[in-house]
């Protein structure tokens, strides 16, 4: 017994001397070589479980943990974006909320990567990818007014387009064709007077409806109409010229722009309180059968079907006013993300995005989310309606491309005369008096 005991003694000595060894060299490794991670920040609440699988799948193909914060609403995200930014401590991929000054800001700090070189390598494979007029909201172009460096400074992960939509069962109740939308001014003005002559209501009051809705009281959806209208009644080129200063507020073109708002809401077209108005009610609204109108982005495929799944309505051009310039609505990069050029994982993250943004990724983000992709490959899998809204790129356009920027005092006057004009307390004359009077105050400062 003494015997064996003298012989286990040592080797259990042994193992235990081998396991603390073992465990050291494991820790050593651990430490020399530690697993690669990516930090993601974004505030896309509707998108944050898909974002979660794709990381999760990104990990099991490459090893590379990817970590997906998410933080809401927008205000209090772009409030944690821009105070990581004056202390050096953003993540290694994140997007850029605001105008287009405010992205430029960011790239002249030094935060975001010139993606430029990673776009065009291998005959522009990445580059290809994407709706031109998607990209073009992450670019800065030569000789724009930022003073950033020519470039691409980010990726679109899902475009957008702003339209109008119409309630195919209201039209039927209304008398009217529901395969064919107003195509006109006139059509338009003339199915808002066809609304009021039924009082508001149809089927022996059974069906309760007004006109158009639309989060007007988010002042940015009311610029986003009225820009349209404007490019359709003047063109770009002098809507361009206003915003540098060569056109007034005052000139005819543009109180047309005003007196249009007028005639919707004497035609009994605009629905009651849409000068305050979020976008979330004039959602539930429009999906529950209230308005036979919606002026709304792709978004909404997503939020209509989760509010009313059986909701029959399509989307269409808002009407011409004009047919001397194209009609022309917002649209463009839904979100963007952009890469931190000082992040020490920036070939990394890059490599993130660039799979992020890959055909099978964007498709199953679009299956998903219900928003339109950013890769064009990947339209294949879309819905009908949403098809519709991809249909219109063509014609969109976004004050981010524009390489001018109004200022926002004139942008606040003027969204909000619009709003006076339709609750009757100012003439369209009057606004754009008021609009070019701090026009011209703003144009003294600068000078």
């Amino acid at each position: 017994m003494r015997e064996s005991k003298g012989i286990l003694l040592p080797f259990l000595a042994l193992c235990f001397l081998f396991t603390i060894l073992s465990c050291s060299s494991k820790e050593s490794v651990s430490k020399t070589s530690p697993k690669k991670s990516l930090n993601v920040w974004h505030w896309m609440t509707d998108r944050d479980e898909t974002f979660v699988a794709l990381a999760k799948k990104y990990e099991s193909q490459t090893g590379i943990k990817v970590n997906i914060e998410l933080y809401a609403p927008s205000e209090a995200y772009s409030q944690k974006v821009r105070a990581a930014a004056q202390g050096d401590n953003l993540p290694d991929m994140f997007g850029v909320l605001g105008e287009k000054r405010d992205f430029a800001s960011f790239v002249k700090a030094g935060h975001i990567c010139d993606l430029t070189p990673y776009m065009e390598a291998n005959n522009l494979e990445w580059k290809k990818r994407f709706f031109p007029k998607a990209l073009a909201v992450n670019e800065f172009n030569e000789g724009n007014s930022y003073k950033v460096k020519p470039g691409i400074y980010g990726a679109p992960i899902d475009v957008m387009t702003i339209q109008m939509l119409y309630n195919k069962d209201l039209f039927t109740e209304l008398g009217l064709d529901a395969n064919k939308p107003p195509h006109t001014w006139e059509e338009f003005i003339n199915i808002g007077k066809k609304i009021s002559a039924a009082g508001g209501s149809a089927s022996g009051g059974k069906v309760k409806m007004q006109g158009l809705v639309s989060g007007w009281g988010e002042v940015w959806m009311i610029d986003c109409f009225a820009n349209g209208l404007a490019f359709n009644i003047m063109g770009k080129d002098k809507v361009l010229a206003t915003i540098k200063g060569e056109v007034p507020y005052t000139d005819p073109d543009w109180v047309r722009v005003f007196t249009l708002f007028k005639e919707m809401q004497d035609a009994g077209l605009l629905y009651n309180g849409v000068v305050s108005m979020i976008n979330k009610t004039a959602e539930q609204l429009f999906a529950n059968g209230k308005a036979v109108f919606a002026f709304n982005g792709s978004w909404c495929v997503n939020v209509y079907k989760g509010m009313n799944p059986d909701l029959k309505y399509a989307a269409f051009l808002p009407p011409k006013v004009s047919d001397k310039y194209p009609q022309s609505i917002w649209g463009g990069a839904g979100s963007s993300l952009m890469i931190n050029a000082k992040s020490k994982n920036k070939e990394e993250a890059i490599a993130f995005l660039k799979w992020l943004t890959d055909k099978e990724q964007q498709a199953y983000l679009a299956q998903e989310t219900r928003n339109l992709p950013a890769n064009k490959e990947s339209l294949t899998k879309i819905s009908p309606v949403l098809a519709q809204f991809s249909g219109a790129m063509d014609y969109s356009t976004h004050p981010s491309v524009w390489g001018v920027s109004e200022f926002s005092p004139v942008i606040e006057a003027f969204d909000k005369g619009i709003q006076s004009i339709i609750i009757g307390e100012k003439t369209p004359k009057q606004v754009a008096a008021e609009v070019q009077t701090v026009k011209e105050r703003e144009l003294a400062k600068k000078r």
